[in-house]
């Protein structure tokens, strides 16, 4: 296979949760640019527009609006994307993410539950429906979301850390077990990333200045630099590449 053939992804099938924006949105585009066919999963119209927005450049890709918070409802949620790609699945990407801030002794309960459910429960979840039916297939590629915070504490995020905690073993425990089914399970862990969930990080200078000061490159990541990345490990060239956590960091674990 030529080396162009190898990241082609022409005829495949693909889900992104947390598609509709940020980093799932980029990650997305990249997959339809390689060729894929999408389904969005959001739990707000962002996804309806983006996946508009992906018709209009004549990519193939559908917005399925879905709260993954909602534990019984995400089988439902997954057959909705199966029906809109005919049944079948060649790509799943685990990006949909929820954060909470508290100091630790103070953090609530219920916000912990929701952010596990959301970011560790779900992923499992979708990884397991998505596994069987990429097993029957004999081929399957699953990317989850893990974190700066896979590998270091945090602060005020309890939660979120032990959840991408949970996506980085997560991630490996499949591996172990679905590499010799022709199944590839990796990981993205961003870095410090402009997005969304980092706005009162981005607004706060003194905050911002600290960060950046630990970033090599010299500034925050972008959805644009997720798409490399999500295209190779969805491609037959990360065919030898199982359990992985890769960062996407501009240098910040070098440092």
């Amino acid at each position: 296979m030529s080396i162009l053939n190898m990241f082609d992804l022409s005829g495949k099938k693909a889900i992104v949760t947390g598609g509709g924006r940020g980093l799932g949105k980029g990650m997305a585009e990249g997959l339809c640019e390689a060729g894929a066919e999408v389904v969005l999963i959001g739990s707000s119209d962002s996804v309806l527009k983006t996946a508009d927005e992906f018709v209009g450049k004549s990519y193939k890709a559908f917005g399925l609006q879905g709260n993954l918070s909602e534990e019984d409802r995400i089988p439902l949620i997954f057959e909705r994307a199966l029906t809109l790609l005919n049944g079948k699945i060649d790509i799943l990407i685990n990006n949909a993410g929820l954060q909470s801030r508290h100091k630790c002794e103070e953090f609530p309960l219920s916000d912990w539950h929701s952010v596990m459910q959301v970011n560790l429960n779900a992923v499992f979840s979708l990884c397991q429906l998505a596994g069987k039916k990429m097993i029957e297939e004999g081929y399957g590629k699953i990317i989850n979301m893990a974190s700066m915070l896979s590998f270091f504490g945090g602060f005020t995020v309890p939660a979120y850390a032990a959840s991408k905690g949970g996506v980085a073993q997560l991630t490996k425990a499949l591996a172990n077990e679905w590499s010799k089914k022709n199944v590839h399970v990796n990981a993205i862990a961003p870095g410090y990333m402009d997005t969304e969930m980092n706005i009162n990080l981005v607004n706060d200078a003194e905050r911002n200045g600290e960060i950046l000061n630990r970033i090599p490159i010299g500034r925050w990541g972008t959805p644009e630099d997720m798409k490399g990345l999500a295209v190779f490990l969805a491609s037959p060239a990360s065919d030898y590449i199982n359990g992985a956590i890769i960062p996407i960091d501009g240098g910040y674990l070098g440092k």
